[in-house]
């Protein structure tokens, strides 16, 4: 990938945050552009330097004044265009979902291995977010028990080549992946995905995987 990521940083454990900083600071791919000990110092950031956004939010969870959660879900409102990859130490099933609902598009624990770091991050670069299977499963799970799934779905509410990037996008195939699978331009596909996005009422590709698994156009294996 050409275009340098920039990546803000939000952990109030400095020494965590700081060998992060470290870790990621070797890779020319990367820039940290900010470090911030709370979602308040985020925030702030964000409405102050409107021209130094970044592509990715690494941010912690648990912190004081205002929490990665909380955070988050200002973000989503008001700077919908950043990702966010929430860093956490818990692991439960119904935290997980949480965390996804509110807008976070990967998730990743603290105990992860610095390659899931960077794969994490590369992919949500390159894709808008980043699930492992067991993070899918677990957002199936969650839209099966609260009975989130919409089973008045329009056949025709999304055309057929639509439904098709949409499921492409489901498995996590990158732009240019999916415009050589349906033998489209790169440019076509983000005018599917940009419509997707419109229709669907989502505010980033992760909200499409959500709705594409409550309307059952998404299926996964047990």
């Amino acid at each position: 990938m050409s275009k340098t990521i920039q990546i803000i940083l939000v952990d109030d454990e400095i020494l965590f945050r700081k060998g992060i900083s470290f870790l990621l600071g070797r890779d020319s791919n990367i820039e940290i552009i900010f470090e911030a000990s709370n979602g308040d110092e985020l925030i702030s950031f964000l409405q102050n330097n409107k021209n130094s956004h970044p592509d990715i939010i690494i941010m912690d969870l648990k912190m004081p004044i205002i929490n990665g959660v909380e955070a988050t879900k200002i973000i989503r409102k008001e700077f919908p265009e950043i990702k966010i990859i929430a860093l956490t130490s818990y692991d439960s099933k119904s935290f997980v979902a949480n965390v996804i609902d509110v807008g976070a598009v990967s998730y990743l624990i603290k105990n992860a291995t610095p390659q899931e770091l960077l794969t994490t991050i590369n992919e949500v670069a390159s894709k808008g977010f980043y699930y492992t299977d067991y993070v899918m499963q677990i957002i199936q799970s969650d839209i099966l028990t609260n009975k989130k799934t919409k089973s008045n779905f329009d056949s025709n509410f999304l055309s057929p080549r639509e439904i098709e990037v949409l499921k492409l996008i489901c498995i996590q195939k990158s732009t240019v992946e999916i415009a050589e699978q349906l033998f489209i331009s790169p440019r076509t596909v983000e005018g599917h995905r940009n419509n997707l996005l419109l229709k669907t009422e989502s505010k980033n590709i992760a909200g499409l995987v959500v709705y594409a698994i409550q309307n059952g156009l998404m299926l996964l294996n047990n």
